[in-house]
């Protein structure tokens, strides 16, 4: 019975973000309620414990983030994303155009969120169109995939980094076997699947031609990589030094320090603040409106994994999470494959890929403790199964049927097929990783 109201609650949940539209934070928090009080506990200690949830799970994402997203920001207003775009174009050429922009927005997509990415790398995408007479979605979906699949799958994500603190994992470590599941995803849904895609027509409004940036007002293309890169770079040594340095070394309590999630997004802050703002003649009021800007962006993402983590607290102060691993554990499937099937079905029915995701880990992790599944390759089959099913009740989903002026059939055909296929390739980069890493 305790399982079953669970079950019912959840889908309580996507009922009422799906079908009645409430915001999916408020959602969480009603139905944090009702299974509080569904499941048995004291009337009086529910709020404690949503309260204690929320607590729990932005004391150690807030920092992250909200420093990300500053980043991010940072890079595009700054001209660093058209110069990574511009360089990325230099050197692959018209023939290899695909290529430059599945890099460009590979490398884009690790510091920015992928809806502030959509939206600065449309009018990009359009001016490779126009220029070179190109089909939309040939030269559009590569980008496209490499934005969804770094939001997917590659802290500092808000998803990622969030199932990354849940399951107890390692933010380096999730980063380096999220690129290694992501590149052949990438390839797949991007580059390989669009060439089936140039006969479906395209009308992309010209109102979307960007309005670039000067050459002379650009940072230079080192400052746009470098900066766009040291997150990964920071993170990846974080995780990659302790490894050969002797565990009594003196300098490694500072690695240890300086690798954190929160110190390196700091970090990175900082020299961004310098290398695209301050030393490209912008003051330093400028800046802080460009970070105030950011933080507009994300306020609602925060609020949701602060609800999604008042929903879990209330799971495991009821005592069901031990309840539901026992019963999952009766399910013959490889917990990563049942993790990733969740996740798969829940932002089939939701929509949102942060909210299947952040869902999935509160019913997984008692399954994850149980059977000792590697949290780092959990953190990428929940992210997997979270960019499954996009359709009518996804923004991405609308957007980009709007901003390529498709058909819903064609969007089906495109989008949603692209989403899917880089969903099943992460779930299979996963499961191979996991023979070799178990």
């Amino acid at each position: 019975m305790t399982i079953l109201i669970v079950f019912l609650c959840i889908a309580f949940l996507i009922v009422l973000i799906s079908v009645f539209k409430i915001n999916a934070f408020l959602s969480f928090l009603a139905v944090s309620f009702v299974a509080g009080l569904a499941l048995g506990l004291p009337p009086a200690k529910i709020p404690s414990s949503i309260e204690k949830g929320m607590g729990d799970v932005l004391g150690s994402l807030a920092i992250i983030i909200t420093a990300g997203a500053m980043l991010g920001k940072l890079v595009a207003e700054s001209g660093a994303a058209q110069k990574i775009a511009q360089v990325s174009m230099n050197i692959f050429g018209e023939k290899y155009i695909q290529w430059a922009m599945v890099l460009t927005g590979f490398l884009i997509g690790i510091p920015l969120y992928y809806g502030i990415g959509f939206v600065l790398m449309v009018p990009l995408i359009f001016s490779v169109v126009y220029r070179y007479k190109l089909p939309a979605l040939y030269i559009g979906l590569p980008m496209l995939a490499a934005l969804s699949v770094t939001h997917g799958f590659l802290p500092p994500h808000p998803s990622p980094a969030a199932l990354v603190i849940q399951f107890k994992a390692d933010m380096g470590l999730t980063l380096l076997y999220g690129l290694a599941v992501s590149v052949p995803a990438i390839i797949i849904g991007g580059p390989i699947f669009s060439r089936y895609l140039k006969a479906i027509p395209a009308s992309p409004l010209a109102s979307f031609t960007p309005k670039e940036m000067s050459e002379s007002e650009l940072p230079g293309g080192f400052k746009s990589f470098f900066t766009a890169l040291l997150p990964v770079i920071l993170l990846a040594a974080a995780s990659f030094l302790p490894m050969v340095l002797a565990s009594n070394s003196p300098i490694l309590p500072y690695i240890l320090f300086a690798g954190n999630p929160s110190v390196v997004m700091l970090i990175v802050l900082i020299a961004a603040t310098w290398l695209l703002g301050l030393s490209q003649g912008k003051k330093m009021t400028e800046i802080m409106g460009i970070y105030a800007e950011a933080l507009k962006d994300i306020a609602l993402i925060l609020l949701i994994i602060a609800g999604s983590g008042a929903l879990k607290q209330v799971l495991t102060e009821s005592g069901v999470s031990n309840q539901i691993a026992d019963y999952l554990q009766n399910i013959k499937a490889e917990p990563l494959f049942l993790a990733w099937m969740i996740a798969a079905i829940i932002r089939f029915c939701v929509g949102s890929a942060t909210v299947a995701g952040l869902t999935t880990a509160g019913i997984i992790v008692p399954l994850m403790e149980h059977t000792h599944t590697n949290p780092n390759l959990m953190v990428l089959a929940v992210g997997a199964g979270s960019l499954m099913f996009s359709h009518v009740n996804d923004a991405g989903f609308w957007m980009f049927k709007e901003y390529f002026g498709l058909t819903l059939k064609d969007t089906f055909k495109s989008w949603a097929m692209m989403e899917s296929i880089v969903g099943l390739v992460g779930l299979g980069g996963v499961l191979f990783l996991n023979i070799f890493i178990s």
